[in-house]
């Protein structure tokens, strides 16, 4: 949901977890903690059943984006954190300033709303449901999960054009998917999906440089269509695939 008003809501409450930053503006709210105040750039949550309201701060129209996710999602991504122990969570913060929270959110937004990199959404939800739940999951730890994340990393490296879902690097590697994204962008400094991209971007690369047309080079580099491709080759290496492909003729 996006919503830029000077309305007033009353109380209500969702089925649903809630998710979201402020845009611009600033909002009172009622939460199940107390009266809370939030202004741009803060993240705002809601859990399910919590009884909230919501009235723009002196009149002035506040903006906002909010995701609304099914208590089952939660809970599967609660036990992939507590690693089996427990589907029970809740959103800590009804306001929280934090610019790292903000900023997976934001990046979430975007995969729905483009409709694409589905692996890059569900990464940053979890992510985020981590940085906001009241409790988060330990370090990956263990000499058997680093062999598993290197399994992950060669499968990646000896196909990368092929899916890779967090659900099956996270079976290769024998770690829950949360773990899977700590500890891979530990060793490699990118998460599996971000990981994946540069190397589907390597072998687009290649593509190009033994004349394939641009069309036939994402599709065998797994892109989901040449316009994915060409905005992701453009934000790694500042020029288009089709002026990469002049330069090298």
């Amino acid at each position: 949901m996006f919503a830029r008003t000077t309305r007033t809501f009353g109380r209500h409450f969702h089925d649903q977890f809630g998710v979201g930053v402020v845009l611009s503006g600033a909002q009172r709210s009622a939460s199940g903690r107390g009266p809370v105040e939030a202004v741009r750039g803060d993240v705002i949550t809601v859990n399910p059943g919590e009884v909230h309201d919501g009235a723009p701060i002196g009149g002035q129209v506040r903006t906002w984006a909010m995701l609304y996710i099914d208590p089952e999602r939660i809970g599967e991504i609660a036990i992939d954190l507590s690693e089996g122990r427990s589907a029970d969570l809740e959103l800590a913060h009804p306001v929280r300033t934090d610019p790292a929270a903000a900023s997976l959110f934001r990046k979430t937004f975007r995969c729905l709303v483009r409709g694409q990199e589905q692996e890059a959404m569900t990464e940053t939800i979890i992510l985020l449901v981590n940085r906001l739940a009241v409790h988060g999951a330990g370090s990956l730890q263990g000499n058997s999960s680093s062999i598993g994340l290197r399994l992950a990393k060669q499968a990646i490296d000896d196909d990368p054009a092929a899916p890779h879902s967090l659900a099956s690097l996270s079976s290769i590697a024998d770690v829950g998917q949360f773990h899977l994204i700590r500890g891979f962008a530990a060793q490699t400094g990118m998460t599996p999906h971000a990981y994946a991209v540069q190397r589907r971007l390597q072998l687009a690369r290649l593509l190009l440089r033994r004349g394939l047309p641009l069309a036939h080079a994402s599709a065998e580099a797994g892109f989901a269509d040449q316009s994915h491709m060409t905005r992701l080759f453009t934000r790694s290496y500042g020029m288009t695939p089709g002026a990469y492909a002049r330069a090298r003729s």
